[in-house]
C-alpha cells in the first residue's frame, strides 16, 4: 500500500537570470566618459557573510548636475544624446559594479543630493533600494540623514576618490551582517 506522507522538497529561489535579457550595451553609461565633469560611482556588492556578490544588479537614478530630473524618453539609448537620469550595472566575478554619471545635484534646495540605488540579488524576491550621498552634504537638513544614528548614516555616504582619469565615488552595499547598508521601504500612494 502506497504511503500517504507527501515528501518535503527544498524551497528555492529562481535564478538570478541578469544575465540573459536586462543589461545592454552602455548600460552603465549615463553620459560618455568624454564629458566635462562626469564621475565614476563604483563600488561592490557584499553578502551576509562579507563575500562580494558576483551576480548582482545595481540600478541607480538620480538628478542631473542642476538637480532637475530628467522626463526626457528612451533610457535605453546610450547615443550621447539626452542625460536621462538612469543606469544599470551587473557586478562582475569580483562583485565590482561601475557607472559612468555626472555628479547629481539636490533635487530640494539645501539638501544634499544623493543617488537612488536599487539592488537585485540572489535570495533577493524583490529589489533593495537605497540612498548613496555625495560625501560633504547638511546632514541635518535631509529627514532621512537626520533620523539615523552615525554608524548606520555612514552606510548611506559615499566616499570620494580622486582617480584619474576623472573624480569618482565609491558606494559598497552590504545586503547583511553587521555593516548591512541601510535600505528603504516605499509605500505605494493611494489614490
Amino acid at each position: 500500500m502506497p504511503s500517504s506522507e507527501l515528501i518535503c522538497t527544498p524551497a528555492q529561489t529562481v535564478g538570478p537570470f541578469f544575465g540573459l535579457g536586462l543589461p545592454f550595451a552602455g548600460d552603465s553609461a549615463l553620459v560618455g566618459a568624454d564629458v566635462p565633469g562626469a564621475v565614476e560611482l563604483h563600488g561592490a556588492v557584499y553578502d551576509g557573510a562579507g563575500v562580494t556578490v558576483p551576480d548582482a544588479l545595481v540600478e541607480i537614478w538620480q538628478p542631473d548636475t542642476a538637480g532637475r530630473l530628467s522626463r526626457a524618453p528612451g533610457s535605453l539609448r546610450r547615443d550621447g544624446r539626452p542625460f536621462t537620469g538612469w543606469g544599470r550595472a551587473a557586478t562582475d566575478t569580483d562583485g565590482h559594479y561601475r557607472f559612468i554619471t555626472v555628479p547629481p545635484g539636490p533635487v530640494n534646495p539645501g539638501r544634499p543630493p544623493y543617488f537612488a540605488v536599487s539592488v537585485f540579488a540572489r535570495g533577493l524576491l524583490q529589489g533593495l533600494f537605497t540612498r548613496a550621498y555625495l560625501p560633504g552634504g547638511d546632514i541635518a537638513a535631509d529627514p532621512l540623514l537626520s533620523t539615523l544614528d552615525r554608524g548606520r548614516r555612514d552606510t548611506l555616504l559615499c566616499i570620494a576618490e580622486n582617480n584619474s582619469p576623472r573624480t569618482g565615488y565609491r558606494f559598497d552595499i552590504y545586503l547583511q551582517g553587521p555593516n548591512e547598508t541601510v535600505f528603504l521601504a516605499y509605500r505605494e500612494r493611494r489614490r
